[in-house]
């Protein structure tokens, strides 16, 4: 039979949507500053020829232009003041989450609960900042050498880097502000809407090109086909989960004993989600950035990087997948599951798992399952994010389709409509409690007559 929380989470619909005021305001929240974001892609940053630009960024909206598009919603091939998009954040988040289980320090204030999580993300912000810096001024210098600025000189690349950093931190402080007062995860939802706001522009450009003659028929089902089945697949993968039992004994509190029992602790499949692709993206974005824009002028190794690092060489494929298993490993175990943290809770809460020994065995034994469980997480995210890629490459498809968007935009789906039912059921438990002290006041009045 059913739990009552169950059988209220069964009966959930969208239409209750308009009763939950907290929740109606946070999706209005999170849409408008959405728009903002939206807004910004569209202003572009001083000095810049933008007939050159947008010829330049034609060249390059099948390769690494492409992705850089994908991940700034459009901002790069405008040069809007979001042109760099939350990825210096992401990537200083990446350096100070591996700082802090490197270093002494840093890991003991992960250990201070809120103050040292203030503190690290302070370090990130100063981290963010650093490497905006050092992007911006890659990509003007870039700019400059490469012809696409019209008026060159050092009051452009300090305008070009004002206004860049300036977007980007004004970026951060927006993904900070949706995860605190909207729904769902704020940096991810920038990074999906950047993703869904080019989506209509790329398929008209395919199906552009299936008309001319320059794509057949055949390879246009087959991408439509691929794109329904990774989704599918995506959304099997991110539900599965292994399922471990865990034994209550009998205990005795006060006066009364409490019978034992069993439950299951969830693991999922893939814990780390989206992040892994997201951090395994930004690091390969990193140095290209500075490098797209200068053209003819980039140097021996930044041109050796294009050459060799761009979407479907085999050295990007190869580093992409062993970004990705590093990264699925690293953040499973050091924020998403710690074993040391569901191993001490499990002995505080007396439960143990069946022929394992609570405290050290028990974390040894989920340690032993997380790991073998995350080689199938890996190998699903690593197939993922390159299957598309490798057949986008072979294919010849005349603009950036990669696994990693799709991933990104079904992972944030998922998550974001998890989000708003759970508080669609917090809502439904609040009006059920003032429901039921309504009725314990009536109740409570209708006595009180007659015990005078």
């Amino acid at each position: 039979m059913a739990s009552a929380a169950e059988q209220m989470a069964a009966n959930l619909s969208w239409s209750s949507i308009g009763k939950a005021k907290d929740l109606r305001q946070r999706i209005f929240f999170t849409i408008g500053l959405l728009i903002v974001y939206r807004i910004g892609t569209y202003i572009p940053v001083p000095g810049i020829d933008g007939t050159a630009l947008r010829e330049f960024m034609e060249e390059l909206s099948t390769g690494i232009g492409g992705m850089l598009n994908m991940f700034t919603g459009g901002a790069i091939s405008r040069m809007g003041i979001f042109a760099l998009g939350i990825m210096p954040y992401i990537s200083a988040s990446i350096i100070v989450q591996l700082l802090a289980s490197m270093v002494p320090k840093l890991e003991q204030l992960k250990k201070e609960g809120e103050q040292g999580r203030k503190k690290l993300n302070q370090y990130t912000r100063y981290g963010t900042v650093a490497l905006a810096i050092f992007q911006a001024y890659g990509i003007a210098v870039s700019l400059q050498s490469g012809g696409l600025v019209t008026s060159p000189g050092a009051f452009f690349i300090t305008a070009c880097v004002i206004t860049l950093v300036g977007g980007t931190m004004f970026l951060m402080w927006l993904g900070e502000q949706i995860t605190a007062r909207g729904i769902g995860n704020g940096i991810s939802l920038i990074i999906f809407v950047g993703i869904v706001a080019e989506i209509p522009a790329a398929l008209a450009q395919f199906f552009s090109q299936g008309r001319s003659g320059a794509i057949s028929p055949a390879v246009i089902v087959g991408v439509i086909v691929m794109v329904v089945l990774v989704i599918g697949f995506v959304v099997f993968m991110e539900r599965a989960l292994r399922k471990i039992t865990i034994q209550y004994p009998r205990r005795q509190q006060g006066m009364k004993i409490y019978e034992g029992g069993s439950s299951h602790l969830p693991i999922k499949v893939n814990p780390a989600s989206v992040i892994p692709a997201i951090f395994a993206s930004s690091l390969l974005l990193l140095p290209v950035t500075i490098s797209t824009f200068s053209g003819q002028q980039t140097g021996p190794i930044m041109s050796t990087i294009l050459a060799y690092f761009g979407p479907g060489q085999p050295l990007y494929l190869l580093f992409f997948t062993a970004m990705i298993v590093f990264f699925t490993y690293f953040y499973t175990h050091n924020v998403s599951f710690k074993v040391e943290d569901v191993a001490e809770n499990l002995k505080n809460q007396t439960g143990f798992i069946p022929g394992i020994r609570p405290g050290k065995k028990t974390e040894e034994y989920l340690e032993y399952v997380v790991n073998r469980i995350l080689v199938l997480g890996s190998a699903y995210l690593a197939a993922v994010c390159l299957l598309p890629e490798i057949l986008r490459n072979e294919l010849a498809i005349p603009f950036y389709f990669g696994g990693t968007s799709v991933l990104i935009v079904v992972s944030v789906t998922m998550d974001t409509i998890n989000q708003v039912q759970s508080h669609l059921l917090a809502h439904q438990y609040e009006g059920l409690i003032e429901k039921s002290q309504l009725r314990g006041k009536k109740r409570g009045g209708s006595r009180a007559p007659a015990r005078r």
